[in-house]
């Protein structure tokens, strides 16, 4: 039985306010090259899936949505990079605020991780790191 059959998962969402625009913003969401900077080791995009590289282990995903200057949601696959029931996903989605013109970072966790507490640590310390390369 696969380990995703086995274990609940937990949707964890948290929202930062970034001082860069859009525009600025969400190469550093939507490209191997921008995600690189700040998400993890290493990101290639291997016959149009991504291959995030953590801890010199890859972890493929497909890039299932899109809209630029917006939002993106990259979809994991097993280790034979195909899609799973459940799968787990990341979704970064890029909000601007008419009235005060802030621009803000959602970010939206679905995975097997049930510790708040270390994924809200993680995500601080990753959006931390992004902040530094947008400069905001």
């Amino acid at each position: 039985m696969p380990l995703s059959a086995t274990r609940l998962k937990h949707r964890f969402t948290v929202e930062y306010p970034i001082n860069a625009s859009p525009k600025i913003l969400y190469p550093y969401l939507a490209s191997a090259s921008g995600l690189s900077h700040w998400f993890c080791q290493d990101v290639r995009v291997d016959e149009g899936r991504y291959n995030f590289i953590w801890d010199n282990q890859p972890h493929y995903a497909e890039m299932a949505s899109h809209r630029t200057n917006r939002s993106v949601r990259f979809v994991f696959l097993d280790e034979n990079k195909r899609h799973t029931p459940d799968a787990n996903y990341l979704d970064f989605q890029v909000d601007e605020s008419q009235l005060t013109q802030e621009v803000y970072l959602r970010i939206v966790d679905y995975s097997e991780e049930t510790d708040t507490i270390e994924l809200q640590e993680m995500w601080d310390s990753l959006v931390q790191k992004l902040r530094e390369q947008v400069g905001g």
